[in-house]
């Protein structure tokens, strides 16, 4: 018993030389799978030079350029102000008239030549057009509007109503109660309801009141019911909504009519 259980020499080399080969072999395997794979990353052609030469240029945005804002001009009127002339008018010249050409004191362009408290006594030229005579007379002033020269002479009239006029006034329309027997022959379309099957098999049969409400153009604008069995009345509410009538005019305007109509279940 004890014999078996003894490891001889000769399998003890067995085993080593059994593992010797798995390592070795394990380590082969391995170094030609390495070598295999940089075989064929080197072996690999991406072809990026038919890459490059394939591609094709679908659309092209062109790049934004930033310019400057430009500058805003506003253009303010030119006011003209004439200064009023104090010499005499004489309506059969054209161009004013002096004795002796001086500008007015409130001219900065001209230095007065000398000092004076008491003036010179020849009106000063306030046109560019003069003639140098022995008068001191002006043309009859031309009628400028005021949109060119303030302070010209000029009639405007403008009306101011007190009071604007009042909207007439539109009075709504009235809504008028009328019976059954006109209701009815105002009827354009009085389409009748159908029996409901549920009230044939229960035998419940009378007359269903259906209030309604009609338009100024004839049409049933709301339908209520009024009295009848629960079976019968949602037909004939149905019924009612779907008849027309002839527009009523009162005092030449059209009005709503309100009534009732009246409809009579019968078992045949």
């Amino acid at each position: 018993m004890f014999t078996n259980l003894i490891e001889s020499q000769s399998h003890r080399r067995e085993f080593k030389r059994r593992s010797s080969f798995f390592l070795i072999a394990v380590a082969g395997y391995a170094v030609i799978l390495f070598g295999a794979g940089i075989a064929s990353i080197y072996a690999y052609d991406a072809q990026l030079e038919m890459q490059t030469n394939s591609l094709e240029l679908l659309s092209w945005v062109p790049p934004v350029t930033s310019t400057a804002p430009k500058p805003i001009h506003e253009d303010h009127p030119v006011v003209r102000r004439s200064t009023p002339a104090t010499a005499p008018i004489d309506p059969n010249i054209h161009v004013q008239q002096r004795t002796a050409a001086y500008t007015s004191t409130t001219n900065p362009l001209k230095v007065p030549e000398g000092i004076n408290t008491q003036g010179i006594g020849i009106p000063p030229v306030t046109d560019t057009n003069f003639v140098i005579g022995n008068r001191n007379v002006d043309p009859p002033p031309a009628n400028v509007g005021p949109g060119n020269c303030v302070g010209c002479a000029s009639e405007r009239t403008v009306r101011i109503e007190d009071k604007p006029p009042e909207p007439p006034v539109v009075k709504p329309p009235k809504t008028e109660r009328v019976t059954s027997q006109v209701l009815s022959s105002k009827a354009v379309n009085l389409p009748q309801p159908p029996y409901p099957i549920i009230a044939k098999q229960a035998h419940v049969q009378g007359p269903v009141n259906i209030q309604i409400l009609v338009s100024e153009e004839g049409k049933v604008l709301s339908a209520q019911v009024v009295s009848g069995n629960p079976m019968l009345s949602s037909a004939a509410k149905d019924a009612a909504m779907r008849a027309r009538f002839t527009p009523t005019i009162l005092n030449g305007q059209p009005v709503k009519i309100q009534g009732v109509i009246t409809y009579n279940f019968v078992l045949q």
